[in-house]
């Protein structure tokens, strides 16, 4: 018994922590999206199964309570990649549960703001110990200088509407986050609907996200000092011919920041193909 009781004595001094580990597979996640989120026709956008989110919500906010119970000190003990793999996915699935608050009733994320207010500054979640809102994570944490400079989280955090770079069926994870990156950057970069070479008046035509966030292409994230470079590292998939590819190659075209489609991602609208 006594022995027992020893035994009981260390088990209970050690941190929950230690004992349950935070999943950095962020298996839940994983499983939500690969249920819930698929690829459009064309592989460069995807689209969001909100009404089969909202009959899984319940294994959702499992996975939200697992976020939220991550203290602080233990976050700042992990790697780089596990830091903002935990950021992004956090990002995207506490987005999910704010649209859920009011699925089906809205069009847009937008709805769920005012003209006073933001859906982005609404703090309806704890994470690092506090109550915070999505511009926190996204502004506050993942973009903040000098701490992970990747201009390429723009194209995997995502704001649950057509213009956003899509929402991937899979969670980011630190030991893939390379891959991930650069695969939907490419998928971004690849999709007319939101970045062309328009010949006829020699245009590169956008997604206002680079005019928003142009300055993170700009401060050497990613090895690029301006957006021009970055637009001539993609220039094979902005534009079909050789002309046009040299042209963005050179820096001699016009920017047009396109509209943004701020219409919610939900395959229940999906146009028909």
């Amino acid at each position: 018994m006594k022995s027992f009781l020893i035994t009981l004595s260390i088990v209970l001094a050690i941190p929950a922590s230690s004992v349950l580990a935070f999943d950095h597979q962020h298996t839940q996640w994983d499983s939500l999206l690969k249920s819930h989120v698929f690829w459009g026709e064309d592989s460069s956008a995807s689209w969001v199964r909100y009404s089969d989110f909202k009959k899984d919500r319940a294994a959702l906010k499992t996975y939200l309570s697992d976020l939220s119970a991550v203290a602080r000190s233990e976050f700042d003990g992990w790697s780089k990649p596990q830091q903002l793999a935990f950021l992004i996915n956090a990002y995207n699935a506490f987005t999910v549960e704010l649209i859920l608050t009011e699925y089906p009733d809205l069009d847009s994320i937008k709805d769920l703001g005012s003209f006073f207010s933001s859906p982005w500054k609404k703090e309806f979640f704890t994470l690092l110990g506090e109550k915070r809102h999505l511009d926190w994570v996204e502004h506050g944490m993942i973009r903040e200088p000098g701490v992970y400079n990747e201009p390429r989280i723009h194209f995997v955090v995502n704001c649950a509407s057509i213009g956003c770079p899509a929402l991937r069926p899979e969670a980011l994870t630190a030991d893939r986050m390379e891959d991930q990156l650069a695969d939907s950057t490419a998928r971004f970069m690849r999709d007319d609907s939101r970045n062309r070479y328009v010949p006829d008046d020699n245009t590169l035509a956008v997604s206002k996200i680079f005019d928003w966030y142009g300055e993170d292409f700009k401060r050497g994230w990613g090895g690029y000092d301006s957006l021009d470079e970055f637009f001539a590292a993609h220039a094979g998939r902005l534009a079909d011919s050789e002309t046009g590819r040299q042209r963005i190659k050179a820096g001699d075209v016009e920017i047009d920041f396109l509209d943004y489609d701020w219409s919610l991602n939900d395959a229940a609208r999906m146009p028909s193909q």
